[in-house]
């Protein structure tokens, strides 16, 4: 079997809501559709959602690095060596995760549609459903409120506050969630690097009563030094997400103890392959590990679930990132039923063909 072609296109989708966080007001997601066809006349799938400030890509770098190194390396190569390839792209496109990661995505759709099989259970398998959080931006207190009820009503068991811009607000916004849906729902707070470590402490003790399930990016992406001695000092668990890029920063995390946890996203680590790696660092350090995601289509959701199911160091999930997003042109490829997704039963990781 060789690639015979690949097919990159952008779709800006529009965000039904949108939101604030510490660093940014969005109301589109860009999504680049990565489509890669072979001489057996099998199609593999994958997609990727640029972040300049997460992961210093924006479309037009995506599309020209898909359109450049990437088909070079591609074209007549057989794809069921997902590794040899991904490795061969790195070297390419060293700091290009987002678009390594569409490409890494649609390879292993491939591979499970040769196989006859699901992704996740070509991975080994280790679970068939994920529970996962939903994500509510900054707002004020009565909206927040408002928007966690509706949330817990659609069956959602899991929220995410957003916060960061101000200690005393998010401190009230976390405490009013807590009282509005009860002790059974859990709740974890994400500052995108809002703080620094005494604001952190001051809010880690303002929500002591509010049984947090966690503390997402406290402090500033390279300030290490500051998120290791939150994590040290804190009563609650630490993640470092926008810290945590690559294989490199999971064992520079593990080694050190600069976080409890670890937030793992295709998008910033390049794929499921690189993904399964840094699950496994955080296993061998009892790290407790959370898959994640941007604003995602639901094919990129499809895969970081198929990573999650596939990895029995994946504890948490965090894959919402498509649920307020329109016209999706991959909508269908998770369902989610009362806050838990479920990937479908077909090979690969979304059986449908895209064109545009």
């Amino acid at each position: 079997m060789r690639i015979t072609g690949l097919d990159a296109w952008l779709v800006n989708l529009r965000l039904a809501e949108p939101y604030t966080v510490a660093y940014e007001h969005v109301e589109t997601a860009p999504n680049i559709f990565v489509r890669i066809e072979t001489d057996k006349k099998l199609v593999g799938l994958g997609c990727v959602n640029p972040d300049k400030a997460v992961c210093g890509e924006t479309p037009d770098s995506v599309l020209a690095a898909l359109d450049g190194p990437v088909r070079e390396a591609l074209l007549g190569a057989d794809p069921r060596f997902v590794t040899r390839l991904r490795e061969r792209i790195r070297k390419y496109l060293p700091d290009a995760p987002g678009a390594r990661a569409g490409v890494d995505m649609a390879l292993y759709d491939l591979l499970g549609k040769m196989a006859g099989m699901p992704v996740y259970q070509l991975l080994g398998g280790y679970r068939n459903r994920i529970l996962t959080s939903v994500t509510i931006g900054i707002l004020d207190e009565a909206e927040t409120v408002r928007r966690a009820r509706d949330l817990v009503a659609q069956g959602f068991r899991a929220l995410k506050l957003k916060g960061g811009l101000d200690v005393d607000n998010d401190i009230a916004r976390v405490m009013a969630v807590r009282s509005a849906v009860g002790k059974s729902i859990a709740i974890r707070f994400d500052a995108n690097q809002g703080y620094d470590v005494p604001d952190s402490l001051r809010f880690v003790e303002g929500v002591r009563g509010a049984s947090l399930e966690l503390v997402e990016q406290p402090t500033a992406r390279d300030a290490l030094d500051e998120l290791a001695s939150v994590t040290r000092k804190a009563p609650l668990p630490i993640m470092a997400d926008e810290s945590l890029m690559g294989l490199r920063d999971a064992f520079r995390i593990a080694r050190g103890g600069l976080a409890d946890m670890i937030n793992v996203k295709l998008m910033k680590c390049g794929g499921i392959g690189p993904a399964m790696e840094m699950a496994s660092v955080a296993r061998a350090a009892r790290l407790e590990v959370m898959v994640g995601c941007m604003d995602e289509s639901a094919l990129g959701i499809a895969a970081a679930l198929h990573f999650a199911l596939a990895h029995p160091a994946v504890e948490f999930a965090d894959l919402d990132g498509h649920l307020d997003l329109l016209d999706d042109p991959a909508a269908g490829a998770v369902s989610l039923r009362k806050g838990t997704l479920i990937p479908t039963a077909k090979s690969g990781l979304f059986s449908d063909d895209l064109d545009h």
